[in-house]
């Protein structure tokens, strides 16, 4: 996941773990994209009961849930979403690209809908374009882990946090 689909070789993953590269057959016989696909499943699930979770936690303000969101995503390893998207999922079989894509929709932008809708049934915010929205927040907390250490303000998730806040309250012209 940290190097890419096309990065990484199964004499790489079998090293890592201590085999050789032929016993990974095995134990995933598909080769290199089964275990792609595997991995990447288990990380989206956690992802998915992740931030289910931190969200059941958190008031149901919009701003508290976002809160809880970004503090989720930015205390985990990164999922590099954009080099999935633009480089692994396209190096896949079509089957399988079709299956990952629909589930990082399932378990990562999905939920900020339904989040994004909940509040704008509620009054607090107007726009309706939950997918877009919600992609925007989702890009928005996955470029902070690009920011160089000596350049985080506090923590990543503090960050998150800031950027939340503006996204919700805007940056507000000057007059």
């Amino acid at each position: 996941m940290a190097r890419g689909y096309a990065a990484v070789t199964l004499r790489d993953i079998a090293a890592a773990v201590g085999i050789k590269h032929t016993s990974l057959y095995h134990h995933v016989p598909g080769g290199k994209e089964e275990l792609f696909v595997e991995v990447v499943e288990r990380s989206l699930e956690r992802h998915r009961q992740g931030l289910r979770d931190a969200v059941e936690r958190s008031p149901n303000a919009l701003r508290s849930r976002l809160h809880a969101v970004a503090d989720w995503f930015l205390t985990q390893s990164p999922m590099d979403l954009v080099r999935m998207t633009q480089s692994d999922i396209p190096a896949l079989s079509e089957q399988a690209s079709g299956h990952l894509e629909q589930l990082t929709h399932q378990s990562i932008l999905r939920p900020i809908e339904y989040m994004l809708r909940d509040a704008c049934e509620a009054g607090e915010i107007r726009s309706t374009e939950f997918g877009l929205v919600a992609g925007g927040i989702v890009g928005m907390l996955q470029s902070l882990f690009s920011v160089p250490e000596f350049a985080v303000q506090g923590s990543r998730a503090a960050m998150g946090k800031k950027l939340v806040d503006v996204f919700i309250d805007g940056v507000g012209a000057r007059d």
